[in-house]
């Protein structure tokens, strides 16, 4: 049988990271897919070679988010089909997309959206009015654009006061965005349902370590397989519908929630590279073949 060549977009090295897309290998050499792994920002790759490129653990994009669009936009003028698309990475990028999903929808945990800070600094006036209007006593305020946490604080007023010269620096150049802390993340977790060709396919719950809120396993979270309770579940079967009103349904998507007094609210739609933790489900890794092998299937009709 003559093997067809697909590839894992990832990043230089996953050294420092938990990656488990080597669990897919096996299922896609049975269904004739022979799988390379390559780094984003490798020079000259001829990606004509490949009928695909899967989009999986470039877990440092966001160091430079135009260099990664620019690949991307190279391997959409190739021959090779990309996936997830690069029409819903550029939508996905920028987590002001959570409010397209809203409108739709989906319950989203309480936010305010702002831009750079080129022009009005953060003073402790403005920051204290970010903790009224949450009425909370601790907030999130983090990157539109980020990965890994990167650049994420978690304040009360004492040490938002504290950091105020940090968090300018940082949002200088950066839109970001304010979210009041849900209290849910510590003594709950937060919960990553996986989807394949809009199919549900297993879930967990993150809980981050002690005196931690950092669900990523990097940083020493829980991992735990779930079965979803009916209202998580329909939570995120709204925001997939969402998502397929919005844009051709993804190959792959994980959707991120945390539970509130209004039941579970969306976190994060993650299209881009979630890790789709193939190692907490036994079946996970081949649904995942099974699936893109189906989609490529379909491009041929």
């Amino acid at each position: 049988m003559m093997m067809r060549k697909c590839a894992f977009l990832s990043m230089d090295s996953l050294d420092d990271f938990e990656s488990y897309d080597h669990l897919v290998e096996p299922h896609l050499k049975a269904l004739g897919w022979q799988l390379d792994t390559i780094s984003w920002r490798k020079k000259q790759v001829n990606w004509s070679d490949y009928e695909a490129v899967i989009i999986r653990t470039p877990w440092d994009y966001q160091q430079d988010e135009q260099a990664f669009l620019k690949v991307l936009a190279e391997i959409e003028q190739s021959s090779a089909h990309l996936e997830n698309p690069l029409e819903i990475v550029r939508w996905n990028i920028d987590k002001i997309y959570l409010q397209s999903l809203e409108l739709l929808g989906a319950t989203l945990v309480p936010t305010l959206w702002h831009s750079r800070l080129a022009e009005q600094s953060l003073t402790e006036q403005r920051v204290d009015d970010f903790f009224a209007h949450f009425s909370c006593e601790q907030l999130i305020i983090k990157p539109r654009i980020s990965a890994n946490a990167d650049n994420t604080f978690w304040l009360d007023r004492d040490s938002a006061k504290a950091r105020i010269i940090d968090l300018n620096q940082i949002f200088n150049n950066r839109d970001f965005m304010v979210q009041p802390f849900m209290e849910h993340i510590l003594n709950e977790g937060e919960y990553s349902l996986f989807y394949f060709n809009g199919q549900y396919s297993h879930a967990i719950l993150k809980t981050p370590k002690e005196h931690d809120f950092r669900v990523q396993e990097e940083f020493g979270s829980r991992l735990t397989q779930i079965t979803p309770e009916p209202a998580l579940l329909k939570a995120a079967q709204t925001c997939m519908a969402a998502i397929d009103k919005l844009h051709i349904m993804p190959l792959y998507a994980r959707v991120d929630f945390v539970r509130h007094q209004r039941g579970f609210a969306l976190m994060e739609a993650e299209l881009i590279e979630p890790s789709l933790y193939f190692n907490m489900d036994q079946h996970a890794a081949k649904r995942f073949a099974d699936a893109f092998v189906e989609r490529m299937h379909q491009l041929t009709l």
